[in-house]
C-alpha cells in the first residue's frame, strides 16, 4: 500500500470540468461535512445547472468564480481516504491565468489534465502539459471528460487517446495514464462505470490512491542550500536550511559551494532536537568543526558536485504583462540565492500548438522559450534533471518586484567556466590616486534637444580647467563607432545603454571621470547602468527641459520628421521617456543659461562627493 502524501494538480482548457471532477470526487467519497453538503445543494439551486448539484462549487471559492462559472485563483484542498492523503490544486484554464496554473504545478508530483471529449485537445491542453513537465512533474493522468455528452463512444475515446499518446511523445512525458470519465455523472471518477464496459483500467480515485511517485526522485548525494546562518551566541554557528536530497550524519565531510572548502559535521539539530542523522525534507541546523565563510545562497554537498557557473541555458515561461526583450536585467532566485541576472539571448520560442522552435527576440505573456541567462557572479546551480532545488528559477522584475518568469535550468555554459576576472597589480585606487581625483560617471539623461550634450561638454571643460582627467561619451559619437551595429528598437536601446555602462566602468577603473550624454529613456536601463558602474560611482543628472522647448531647438529637424512618421520609435513622440524618480541632480535648461547650469552642477557635485 502506498501511504505517501500525493500532491497533484488539475488543469486543462477552459470549461473542461476540472473543479467539477474534484468536487464530485469529494462528494461521492463522502469527504465533505454535512453543512457543506447542505450549502452545496442550496447554492446549486441558483447556479448554472438548473437546480442539479454543481460539484464545482466545492472548489470555486471566489464570488467572481461562482458568478462566471470559472476558476480564477488556485484552489487547494486537503483530503484523506482510507488508503492515502492528498493535496489537490485546482487551477484555472483561461490563458490569462496561466501564471496561476504554473504556481499550482510547482508543488505537485502528478498532474491530472482534463480533455473535453466533445472538443478534443486544445492549445491550453498542450500548454498546460508542457508547463507541468517544465515544473518537474513526471506523472500524468489525462482524464477524457464529458464522455456522457458523446454517448460514451469508444471511437471518440480511441481517437483522443491516439492524439494524447502523440502529444506525450512530443513533450517526452513519462508515466502517462489515460482515463475516460464524466465529472458530472461520476463515471470512472471514484468507481468503474457500467456505461464504459469497454474500458478495462482503473477509475481515477483508485488510481491516485495506488500510484507510486517515489521513483521520480533521481537526485544524487546530499544537497542543502543554506537559507540562514544562526549564531545565538559566540559558541555556536549553525547553517540552517532544508535537506533537498540525501542524508547527513555527524562526522560526515561536506563541501561548501561555491568556494569548495571542506569541513566535518560536528552537530545536527532537526527543529530543537539533537540528532545523529538527518534526512531529505527535514529542516536542519548543521554546525561544522571549523570556521568557514558561509552565507545564505551557499550550498552544503556530499557525494555529488553541482555546477558553479554564471552562465546557463534555461526553459522559461514568461508570465509578465510586459514582454521579455533580450538584454533586460532581472533578479534571479535559484535555490536560496538572489542575484542580478540578464537574459542575454532568446535562442528560440516554442510554439505550444505544434512544438516547433521559432526564431524570436522577445517573448509575450504565456510564451515558452529557451534562453541564455547570465548572472552577475558565479553561483551554485545544476540542471533541473539532476537537482530540482538547484535547477528551478524565477525571474523578478527589479522595479515592480513582480515575478516575471519561472523556468528550469537545462545546463550551464562551458564558456563561462573558462572566464575568470583577472586582478591587476595597478588597481583603480592607485590610478585614481596618481590622478589625484575620485573617478565617477556623470550620467546625463533627458529628451533630444534638452541640452545634454552641450551641458556635458561645458562641465567637462570646467573639470578640465580644475586639472581633472575626464572622458566624454556622447550618444551620436558612440552610435557612429562602438554601437554602429545597433538600431533604435527597444532591444537595441537596451544593449546600447549596457555597452556604455560597461565602457564607463572600465574608464572609471582607469581613474577617469566619465561624462555620458544619452537619452536613455527607460528607468530599468538607467538602473541597470547604475548597478554596472556602481552605486557610489554613478551620478544621474536629469536635464528636465520640457518637450515644447526641445522642439523649438530642433536644429536637426528630428521632431518634425518624427511627427510626420518618418522616424519611428522617436523618444517623446512615438516612444516613451520615463522620467527619473530620484535623480541626483535636476537641471532645466529652459530657465537657466549654460554657465548657470554648469555652476549648479559643480556645486551639487561637491555636495554629493563630500557626503
Amino acid at each position: 500500500m502506498v501511504n505517501k502524501l500525493l500532491k497533484f494538480i488539475t488543469c486543462g482548457s477552459v470549461d473542461d470540468g476540472k473543479s467539477t471532477l474534484i468536487g464530485h470526487m469529494l462528494y461521492d467519497a463522502k469527504l465533505i461535512f454535512a453543512d457543506q453538503e447542505k450549502a452545496l445543494i442550496l447554492d446549486s439551486k441558483v447556479g448554472s445547472r438548473g437546480g442539479e448539484i454543481d460539484y464545482s462549487l466545492l472548489l470555486d471559492g471566489l464570488i467572481a468564480e461562482r458568478e462566471q462559472g470559472i476558476t480564477i485563483d488556485v484552489a487547494y484542498r486537503y483530503f484523506t481516504t482510507e488508503k492515502r492523503s492528498f493535496i489537490v490544486a485546482d487551477t484555472p484554464g483561461h490563458e490569462q491565468y496561466t501564471r496561476n496554473m504554473a504556481v499550482g504545478a510547482s508543488f505537485a508530483d502528478l498532474a491530472v489534465i482534463l480533455v473535453d471529449a466533445s472538443k478534443g485537445i486544445r492549445i491550453q491542453t498542450k500548454r498546460h502539459a508542457g508547463i507541468c513537465s517544465l515544473m518537474g512533474i513526471r506523472y500524468f493522468v489525462f482524464a477524457i471528460n464529458k464522455m456522457d455528452i458523446v454517448n460514451y463512444e469508444l471511437d471518440i475515446f480511441k481517437k483522443i487517446e491516439k492524439e494524447l499518446s502523440a502529444l506525450a511523445d512530443e513533450l517526452k512525458l513519462e508515466n502517462v495514464k489515460i482515463i475516460p470519465v464524466s465529472a458530472t455523472a461520476g463515471d470512472n471518477v471514484n468507481k468503474k462505470s457500467d456505461n464504459m464496459s469497454w474500458y478495462d483500467g482503473e477509475a481515477l480515485l483508485p488510481y491516485l490512491e495506488d500510484v507510486d511517485v517515489t521513483d521520480i526522485d533521481t537526485k544524487e548525494g546530499f544537497v542543502m542550500p543554506i537559507q540562514r546562518v544562526c549564531r545565538p551566541d559566540s559558541g555556536y554557528r549553525g547553517f540552517q536550511g532544508q535537506i533537498e536530497s540525501g542524508e547527513i550524519s555527524v562526522g560526515d565531510r561536506v563541501s561548501i559551494l561555491p568556494g569548495g572548502e571542506e569541513a566535518i559535521v560536528s552537530s545536527i539539530y532537526v527543529m530543537d532536537e539533537d540528532k545523529k542523522t538527518a534526512y531529505e525534507g527535514e529542516p536542519v541546523s548543521i554546525a561544522l568543526d571549523r570556521e568557514t565563510d558561509v552565507s545564505r545562497g551557499c550550498v552544503l554537498v556530499k557525494g555529488t558536485m553541482p555546477e558553479v557557473s554564471r552562465l546557463f541555458r534555461a526553459i522559461l515561461l514568461w508570465m509578465d504583462d510586459e514582454p521579455l526583450i533580450q538584454g533586460k536585467s532581472y533578479i534571479a532566485m535559484i535555490g536560496t540565492k538572489e542575484i542580478p541576472a540578464t537574459v542575454q539571448q532568446i535562442k528560440y520560442r516554442i510554439d505550444v500548438n505544434s512544438g516547433e522552435h521559432l526564431s524570436a527576440t522577445m517573448l509575450e505573456k504565456n510564451e515558452l522559450a529557451e534562453c541564455e541567462i547570465s548572472l552577475s557572479e558565479k553561483i551554485v546551480l545544476d540542471a533541473f534533471a539532476n537537482h530540482r532545488a538547484l535547477g528551478e528559477l524565477i525571474l523578478i522584475d527589479r522595479v515592480t518586484n513582480m515575478t516575471s518568469a519561472c523556468g528550469t535550468i537545462l545546463h550551464s555554459m562551458r564558456r563561462s567556466e573558462n572566464l575568470t576576472w583577472q586582478s591587476t597589480d595597478i588597481t583603480r585606487q592607485i590610478r585614481a590616486g596618481q590622478m589625484n581625483q575620485t573617478p565617477y560617471t556623470l550620467w546625463f539623461t533627458g529628451l533630444s534637444g534638452s541640452g545634454k550634450s552641450t551641458l556635458a561638454n561645458a562641465v567637462e571643460k570646467a573639470l578640465h580647467m580644475e586639472g581633472r582627467h575626464t572622458m566624454l561619451l556622447d550618444g551620436d559619437n558612440i552610435r557612429m563607432g562602438l554601437n554602429n551595429n545597433l538600431g533604435f528598437e527597444e532591444a537595441d536601446r537596451i544593449e546600447n545603454i549596457r555597452r556604455i555602462a560597461e565602457v564607463s566602468k572600465l574608464m572609471n577603473d582607469a581613474g577617469l571621470i566619465v561624462l555620458t550624454s544619452f537619452i536613455s529613456p527607460f528607468a530599468k536601463d538607467r538602473q541597470r547602468a547604475r548597478q554596472i558602474i556602481g552605486e557610489d560611482s554613478f551620478i544621474e543628472i536629469y536635464v528636465s527641459t520640457p518637450i515644447d522647448e526641445c522642439e523649438k531647438r530642433d536644429v536637426k529637424g528630428l521632431y518634425k520628421k518624427a511627427r510626420e512618421g518618418d522616424i519611428p520609435n522617436f523618444t517623446g513622440v512615438s516612444s516613451p521617456y520615463e522620467e527619473p524618480e530620484n535623480p541626483d541632480i535636476i537641471i532645466d535648461t529652459a530657465n537657466l543659461s549654460v554657465d548657470e547650469s554648469v555652476s549648479i552642477i559643480l556645486d551639487q557635485l561637491k555636495r554629493l562627493l563630500l557626503n
